[in-house]
């Protein structure tokens, strides 16, 4: 069975993000997509557009000196534009770990990714990792 095709856009984001390949992710995302992080840290809010969004990633390679790891663990798909991933986030930060689960809701329109909505495990652990 071949896998759906936003699936396979959502895969292709993860590995790219994963090499630190900006180059990839812009050819996935429209050029007004919006990522959208939860909670009140300084990488938390709304981040419009390629630009934004590539600039956050920087940011949270940036932060953790290069320890950021995202492995998507499940894509799952509605074959209408919507497409919800599974993954597990760890890092380190000035002394701090973080190793949880975590999800992004994914609206896909033609084969551009849209909007990123992200959710986390334990918002306020999130908080406190990102302070």
């Amino acid at each position: 069975m071949t896998e759906h095709p936003h699936a396979a856009l959502v895969r292709k984001g993860y590995d790219a993000f994963s090499r630190g390949d900006m180059d990839t992710m812009r050819t996935l995302l429209a050029g007004d997509a919006t990522h959208h992080v939860p909670g009140s840290h300084s990488l938390s809010g709304d981040f419009k557009g390629q630009d934004a969004i590539i600039d956050m990633y920087r940011r949270l390679a940036e932060e953790t000196d290069g320890t950021v790891h995202v492995v998507p663990m499940n894509v799952l798909v509605d074959g209408r534009g919507h497409a919800v991933s599974l993954h597990r986030f760890t890092a380190r930060r000035q002394g701090r770990e973080i190793d949880e689960t975590g999800a992004l809701v994914f609206r896909i329109v033609g084969d551009k990714i849209t909007d990123l909505d992200e959710c986390v495990e334990d918002i306020e652990r999130s908080n406190e990792f990102w302070a």
